[in-house]
């Protein structure tokens, strides 16, 4: 499931912005008070007063004002934020920053990954399509557990490469594609009728192809 976001920045024009990435890039926005009664996944709060409201409940990033010094920062933390953004921000480092506090706020997360018909054991590296093992190649396996967290979700080439084989820079390769290549072959031979590592052209690729993008 996408990570929810609540975002209490009422400023109609900055909060347009943040909304159209947001979502872009998999996060599902949500109101202060969701249906089931949780608390969001995280808090980007538009001051410390927010703050206040969220600690304890949900990680918070503080996007702070634009004349803040490193004496606001060093308040904000000390009070409990878990990352603080002065603006104005890079749009893009913001949603890095986001996807780094969510990671430290579930360290503890299943060792399993299931996204019909896959399934992956990340403990003992084991991968099955309905149920019928398949072997796979390491960064194979690591490309395969990056877009399934996120099945929905198309990952820009970029990302990939960043995450999957730590590329700093964009230079051209063909390197991800050849692996999807045979990821694709491999688990349409392991009997998958699915048409999965769907390669989305001119952005990226994303795992379940037969699911609509929300």
């Amino acid at each position: 499931m996408p990570a929810t976001v609540l975002l209490t920045d009422r400023e109609p024009s900055a909060r347009a912005v943040l909304e159209r990435h947001l979502r872009h890039d998999g996060f599902d926005l949500v109101s202060a008070i969701r249906p089931s009664g949780r608390a969001p996944d995280l808090v980007l709060a538009a001051d410390e007063a927010e703050l206040e409201r969220w600690r304890g409940e949900a990680p918070v990033i503080v996007l702070g004002r634009p004349e803040a010094d490193p004496h606001d920062r060093v308040r904000a933390f000390r009070r409990g934020c878990d990352d603080y953004v002065a603006r104005p921000f890079d749009v893009e480092e913001l949603v890095e920053r986001i996807r780094a506090v969510l990671r430290r706020a579930r360290p503890h997360e299943s060792d399993r990954i299931d996204a019909p018909p896959v399934r992956i054991d990340l403990a003992t590296r084991d991968v099955r399509v309905d149920g019928r093992r398949v072997q796979l190649a390491q960064k194979e396996f690591q490309l395969l557990a990056r877009l399934a967290r996120e099945p929905r979700r198309v990952f820009t080439k970029a990302e990939l490469l960043h995450d999957v084989w730590d590329y700093r820079s964009t230079a051209r390769t063909r390197t991800l594609d050849s692996h999807a290549s045979r990821l694709r072959r491999k688990l349409r031979d392991a009997g998958c009728e699915a048409p999965l590592v769907e390669n989305v052209w001119g952005v990226g690729y994303r795992l379940l192809g037969e699911l609509p993008i929300e």
